[in-house]
């Protein structure tokens, strides 16, 4: 019975934690920026601290030497210190601010400078966390003869919990309730969690040996037949971490080309991650019941990952070409991620088992340490691969090749379990016939942007360029009557006319409204056709900021409807994050637009709420304008943009058939000379004649509605905030049958001119 209330006890530390993970995740890119290398480091800064208090878990066992009291304790700390992260972190972004001019824009200075203070501000809460498992292994309810089953028991629910925790805020709490008090969830959760902790403390004698009916050592119906030495076994763990890291990036690079790229695909494969670790590691809980050549075992399980890592890629690939219902997003997952999940969720504790075989049953401290570093282990190899998954696997190799060579260190753990075990010659032969069905699988292992392109974009379309960048993966598409930009598998921007015209008024409209533009900023770079049309202004200073590189190689192949922008000499571009631009470069702008974002792909949710848009209000000059693509949408959605944009630009107008909304300072004034003064050059006459502005009365005609209506439109209600992105997260919105009707939404355009 107490064993199942710490199991249900440490089911809760896991919810608390992924709810934690996903919430600093997304505060932190409010900072960092959501480039790959900032999340990298507040991955690795979150690992760290795991790491760090698995580590130090056997001092603090040693020096209280009451494992439950320590688990109660590090629990409620845990929510108390989660609770301060927010507040932390503004202290911490006004320190980033500080630093950020003095790095001159170095990436290793400022990925060093995110590191620091993402380690600083997650630091305790990460730590106490790292602590709980090693700490619980050094308790009497888990000690003894049936240790190795009850640490995996610990390690399964532990994950079970976290998968509810990533789909319970994924899918429901930060939209439903938002960040903050999803903060206070999760810390009333700890804190509960710790305070039963210690009442069951109190009736646990944990001075007591553990009950075992060889108290010095595994009984011999347990004890393995065979252990590797301690370092083989860190190897197996580490090259696991590493692997399990680096397969989660490239296996979430490769599902975005099958599944659209919205925040809850994205928390449909973390679960499908979780969900089967948590299914291992409770097989490992009943099969270490009974004796087995563990290290045996757990070649066979690595040798066994290697070919699944291919064989469902394989499957996936094959069964969503041909049609099959894998294009769903539990099933997709199901379908790449599962299979070897549940090995990882396997092997974990057969390792611990096989490194704790010779440990005293009585000696907490020693257990909590072989534990804490194991796991400490793994988490260091989580490290590694995270960041070579990111940076060199998929950048280098590409997702299918990166797929590979992960099998294939897989295989190669497997190799040092076999080469020292006393049935080497069998076990060797076993290690042939997987290495042989191995190479048959490699040469089977589909591209998946091919796999993907043929149903999602249709036969028509060609690939004939593509780069697996850091940032993005980025391709583009050709067919017989346009030629088309993709980004992870979604459609970003094409050649035809009406997208070229849509694009190119995103840039005109301000330029052309704005007296005298000197400075101009563009976020986003797309095919370039926005900023390019900017650059015809002559005279005006272009800053064009990209998140990712492979766009920016990727714009040239649309040099034919961009004005050829990346060689205009007023245009600068910048590979940066847009907001985290806006939040520290200080500078100001007469023109500030945007590339046609969508509000409701993952991360885009940053770009659309009352935070940003007031970094895009005190980035303008006084007299400046702000563009913001909205576009036809659902009702409850386009009312929660506009009310927003509303709600910091009380002067906004409307324009474009409801598609564009104008920022301003102050109440818009417009003077039919503007335009004459503008066509008078003959590059900006040209360039408007392109978009078919040719005169006043087509300006006229694109004005849509002014302030008043617009706010009439939509009336009262919430905002979109950072802490509730509810476009973003808009399956908690409520679903409308209706489509979006605008035609109440008109106004004079007599009430802006002069």
């Amino acid at each position: 019975m107490r064993l199942a209330i710490l199991l249900l006890l440490f089911f809760g530390s896991g919810v608390c934690g992924l709810i934690y993970q996903v919430l600093w995740l997304r505060l932190l890119a409010l900072v960092f920026g959501v480039t790959v290398y900032a999340a990298s480091t507040v991955l690795a800064a979150f690992m760290a601290g795991l790491a760090t208090g698995s580590v130090i878990a056997d001092r603090v066992v040693a020096r209280v030497r009451r494992p439950l009291v320590v688990f109660g304790v590090a629990e409620i700390l845990i929510g108390v210190s989660a609770l301060i992260t927010p507040v932390a972190l503004d202290a911490a972004t006004g320190l980033y601010a500080r630093l950020y001019p003095l790095t001159g824009g170095s990436l290793p200075v400022l990925t060093a400078a995110r590191l620091l203070t993402g380690f600083v501000v997650l630091l305790v809460p990460t730590i106490l966390m790292g602590m709980t498992l090693p700490v619980l292994s050094a308790s009497t309810l888990v000690r003894g003869s049936s240790f190795g089953r009850r640490v995996s028991a610990l390690y399964a629910v532990n994950t079970a919990g976290a998968v509810t925790g990533a789909v319970l805020t994924g899918f429901y709490l930060i939209g439903a309730i938002g960040m903050q008090n999803s903060f206070l969830l999760g810390a009333s959760i700890n804190v509960a969690v710790g305070v039963v902790a210690l009442v069951l403390a109190g009736r646990v004698d944990e001075m007591a040996p553990a009950a075992s009916t060889l108290p010095e050592t595994l009984s011999s119906r347990a004890r393995p037949s065979w252990t590797p030495s301690p370092p083989v076994i860190a190897a197996v763990v580490g090259i696991s971490g590493l692997v399990a890291l680096a397969l989660e990036i490239v296996w979430f690079r490769t599902l975005v080309q099958y599944l659209t790229a919205t925040t809850y695909a994205f928390t449909t494969m973390l679960a499908t991650v979780l969900a089967g670790i948590a299914i291992g590691g409770g097989l490992a809980a009943r099969l270490l019941r009974t004796p087995r050549d563990w290290a045996a075992a757990l070649s066979l399980i690595q040798m066994a990952a290697s070919l699944l890592v291919l064989a469902s890629a394989i499957f996936l690939g094959r069964t969503y070409e041909a049609g099959w219902r894998t294009g769903g997003e539990w099933q997709a997952s199901a379908a790449a991620i599962l299979p070897v999940a549940v090995l990882m969720g396997l092997a974990f504790p057969i390792a611990l088992h096989l490194a704790t075989a010779a440990e005293r049953r009585d000696a907490p401290a020693v257990l909590a340490r072989r534990v804490g570093r194991l796991y400490a282990v793994n988490v260091v190899g989580a490290i590694l691969g995270a960041l070579l998954g990111g940076f060199l696997l998929l950048p280098l190799l590409g997702a299918r090749r990166a797929l590979i060579v992960m099998g294939a260190l897989y295989g190669a753990s497997a190799l040092l379990l076999v080469w020292g075990h006393p049935a080497r010659p069998r076990l060797l032969g076993v290690a042939g016939v997987s290495a042989v069905a191995f190479g048959f699988l490699a040469v089977e292992v589909p591209d998946p942007f091919a796999a993907a392109s043929a149903r999602r974009h249709g036969q028509d379309l060609r690939e004939f360029w593509r780069e697996e960048g850091v940032q993005t993966a980025v391709s583009v598409h050709a067919s017989q009557f346009r030629r088309s930009l993709y980004m992870d598998g979604l459609h970003q921007a094409n050649d035809t006319p009406e997208m070229v015209r849509l694009h190119r008024i995103i840039g005109h409209l301000p330029m052309v409204l704005h007296p005298a533009p000197h400075e101009a900023l563009v976020i986003g770079l797309g095919g370039g056709a926005t900023p390019g049309a900017v650059s015809q202004y002559p005279g005006t200073s272009v800053q064009v900021v990209e998140l990712s590189e492979s766009v920016r190689k990727a714009a040239s192949f649309f040099a034919h409807v961009n004005y050829d922008v990346l060689n205009q000499p007023n245009v600068r571009i910048r590979v940066d994050d847009g907001r985290n631009f806006l939040t520290l470069s200080g500078e100001t702008f007469d023109v500030i637009t945007a590339d046609i974002i969508q509000p409701v792909h993952a991360g885009a949710g940053n770009l659309y709420s009352r935070e940003y848009f007031s970094l895009v209000r005190d980035a303008l000059e006084d007299n400046g304008l702000a563009l913001q693509w909205i576009g036809h949408r659902e009702p409850s959605q386009y009312a929660l943009i506009m009310r927003t944009f509303l709600d910091v630009f009380p002067h906004a107008t409307l324009w474009f058939d409801g598609n564009l909304m104008l920022g301003s300072i102050h109440p818009l004034h417009l003077d039919p000379a503007t335009i004459r003064l503008k066509r008078a050059n003959p590059v900006i006459a040209q360039a408007l004649d392109d978009v078919g502005l040719t005169s006043w009365d087509v300006l006229a005609s694109w004005y849509t509605a002014g302030p008043d209506a617009m706010r009439q439109f939509v009336g009262a209600g919430p905002l979109l905030t950072d802490d509730r992105p509810l476009v973003e997260y808009h399956r908690s919105l409520p679903r409308s049958d209706r489509p979006l009707d605008l035609s109440a939404l008109r106004s004079d355009f007599s009430e802006v001119v002069q």
